[in-house]
């Protein structure tokens, strides 16, 4: 019997429902770090306005939050799309990027009740970036010498991947930088990774 009859093997298809499930959950995580306050049934109209109005910046950072996590949702399809065998590094490598997922809703938390501090702001980027980088490396993983992807795939498409994955750790490192000097600023820029993925995929797409 051969040693690699006792590494564990688990198909990729099971690898991407078990992801799917995760990301499930961090969003759920997520929206439950909102804290809706126990209001007196006596309030008039305008009050209850105001009071709904107090909440709009937890909305803000749940909805902006929500966002970045679809991204890495969409972007984890886009990998796994193109991988057709499984390997265990792989494997490991996919359940420290979902760690990263569930930790990314717990930091989203704190963003939403401290979300007038530069700390909650700095730790949930750089949990963005650890995930991010570690999306790339597993897309690395299986693209190098092809271990895990279709042999016909073509090389410009490996590549204009992986400058996508890219730039989402490379956009919120720079507005890590900006929220030193301004925070709504450092937020807006993330915007940036709109047109920097329409040029990537206007580049690369007749390359699949």
């Amino acid at each position: 019997m051969s040693s690699g009859s006792f590494t564990p093997f688990i198909k990729v298809e099971h690898v991407i429902s078990f992801s799917d499930a995760v990301f499930a959950f961090a969003i759920t995580l997520m929206a439950l770090s909102i804290d809706i306050p126990d209001l007196p049934s006596n309030l008039t109209q305008a009050e209850l306005l105001d009071k709904l109005y107090d909440l709009f910046p937890q909305f803000e950072s749940y909805i902006i939050s929500f966002a970045v996590i679809a991204i890495f949702w969409v972007s984890y399809h886009q990998v796994f799309n193109h991988i057709k065998g499984s390997h265990i590094v792989m494997v490991y490598l996919n359940l420290l990027f979902l760690l990263l997922i569930t930790l990314l809703s717990l930091s989203t938390s704190l963003v939403i009740n401290y979300g007038d501090y530069h700390i909650p702001y700095v730790i949930y980027s750089f949990i963005v970036i650890l995930t991010s980088s570690l999306l790339t490396l597993i897309w690395w993983h299986a693209t190098k010498d092809k271990l895990l992807i279709d042999k016909n795939l073509h090389p410009l498409y490996i590549k204009g991947v992986m400058l996508t994955l890219l730039s989402i750790p490379l956009v919120f490192t720079v507005s890590t930088f900006i929220s030193f000097i301004n925070l709504d600023i450092a937020e807006i820029f993330w915007l940036v990774m709109v047109p920097i993925n329409i040029i990537i995929k206007q580049k690369y797409k007749h390359s699949k």
